[in-house]
């Protein structure tokens, strides 16, 4: 299968057809077959939620490629398509999974507090995390990047942001780097919420994971740009709660699975692979 980036004066076609293309009942929509009655150990995480027929997962709903509502409804993205490989592989079937939003502040206490079950939302893995929470995967490594407005040719590295004001969102990897890069950090809620700021001018920049700022710049065509090279490793993880080691190992049975089967490579092409280039997944990490 060939896989090429697509041109950023093709970004927002290509974004339309990911926005439409999961929409219920569509055509070309990534169908996840549920899994037929599989049997688990008794008491187990998975035994649990295979027997009540339903899952919660925590997700983005407002990052193109990875996490947006769409017209159906429901998020559409390539986090949402890991999550529904993984209900499947309980037995659960689409309708079966309770979707709800997690922003970057409150992944780690809706796991803790057992609003949701797991957490698949650009969620990088990391130490200070993993003392709360646990992580499987990874499944996927972005990297911290910078969108700025279309004209600006200032701004072409992450050097070009030291005192400079950047927006970017609370509780989230990348605010952390950019206070250590010496960056005047303007906090928000979610990263769409960064862009009107980026176009008054009151910031110069949005740095965030590079994948979400494609997105991002794939659905306002001709306003912003992404610019230098990804200057972080971002790992993401699924987030559950701190040491089910049993789940977690499960959940990365079945991201290995996904890569062998070629359900993850589908899951992206239906998705984040229109706009990005597919690249191979990381190994899993069973600490």
């Amino acid at each position: 299968m060939r896989h090429k980036k697509l041109s950023f004066f093709a970004l927002a076609a290509a974004t339309a057809v990911v926005l439409t293309g999961c929409a219920g009942g569509d055509a070309g929509e990534a169908e996840v077959t549920p899994e037929a009655a599989p049997t688990f150990a008794a008491g187990s995480t998975m035994e649990t939620l295979a027997s009540a027929g339903e899952i919660t997962i925590g997700t983005k709903f407002d990052q193109p490629l990875f996490g947006l509502v769409g017209p159906s409804g429901t998020p559409e993205g390539f986090d949402v398509e890991i999550g529904k490989i993984i209900a499947a592989k309980l037995g659960i079937a689409e309708d079966g999974i309770n979707w709800v939003e997690t922003v970057s502040a409150n992944r780690e206490p809706f796991i803790q507090n057992g609003e949701v079950d797991i957490v698949v939302a650009t969620y990088t893995i990391n130490d200070k995390r993993k003392e709360v929470i646990s992580f499987a995967g990874p499944y996927y490594e972005a990297g911290q990047s910078i969108l700025t407005l279309a004209d600006n040719d200032d701004i072409k590295s992450e050097d070009d942001l030291v005192g400079q004001p950047v927006c970017s969102v609370t509780g989230s990897t990348p605010a952390a780097n950019l206070e250590e890069l010496g960056a005047e950090v303007v906090l928000t809620d979610t990263y769409t919420n960064c862009l009107e700021p980026l176009r008054t001018g009151s910031v110069v920049a949005v740095s965030t994971d590079n994948v979400i700022l494609a997105g991002l710049a794939a659905q306002n065509e001709g306003e912003f740009k992404v610019v230098g090279e990804p200057f972080t490793q971002e790992p993401y993880g699924i987030g559950l709660a701190l040491e089910d080691t049993e789940f977690r190992d499960w959940i990365n049975d079945v991201l290995e699975e996904s890569y062998e089967d070629g359900s993850y490579e589908a899951a992206w092409d239906e998705t984040a692979g229109a706009v990005l280039p597919f690249v191979d997944p990381p190994a899993v990490d069973r600490y």
